[in-house]
């Protein structure tokens, strides 16, 4: 029998620990975790409903996630990742943003929909960031692919 133990690839585990050590698998892994705490807020609230855009980002976020970790982002060409992951980001935090002073404003009495909405302006701030080191990775990518000039006039 082969000796699975001795093989050269890295084992899921630890391409995650690796992966979150990572300033990007960071970013990602902060944006699961506060998405998780607000669905459990807003799922303690009366107004259970705000829970969906926290359950959709959490889930794209999980996504890319798995797909930044294993790597799988230079093996399938067709998408332009970098960009579906700034439209992502950018799109989450706008969403967090606004469905959180939505709720801050308008959740009076209701503690667990507050505490969802501060959890949520700390979700669209994360967001926001990751928004902004993805549009300085797109930014330098430019920067560094110069056009093809053609001297024939």
């Amino acid at each position: 029998m082969a000796d699975t133990t001795a093989s050269g690839s890295p084992s899921c585990v630890e391409r995650l620990k690796s992966y979150v050590k990572t300033q990007k698998g960071f970013i990602l892994a902060a944006e699961i975790l506060v998405s998780f705490i607000v669905i459990i807020c807003y799922a303690a609230s009366v107004y259970g409903g705000y829970s969906a855009l926290a359950i959709c980002e959490m889930i794209f976020s999980m996504i890319f996630f798995g797909i930044f970790m294993m790597d799988l982002d230079k093996q399938i060409l067709v998408i332009n990742w970098v960009w579906t992951d700034l439209f992502r980001a950018g799109i989450g935090a706008v969403l967090y943003i606004i469905t959180s002073l939505v709720n801050f404003i308008g959740g009076s009495g209701d503690g667990a929909r507050i505490a969802g909405a501060v959890f949520g302006l700390i979700a669209g701030l994360i967001f926001a960031y990751d928004t902004y080191t993805i549009f300085l990775q797109v930014k330098s990518n430019r920067q560094h692919s110069a056009a093809p000039t053609d001297d024939r006039v």
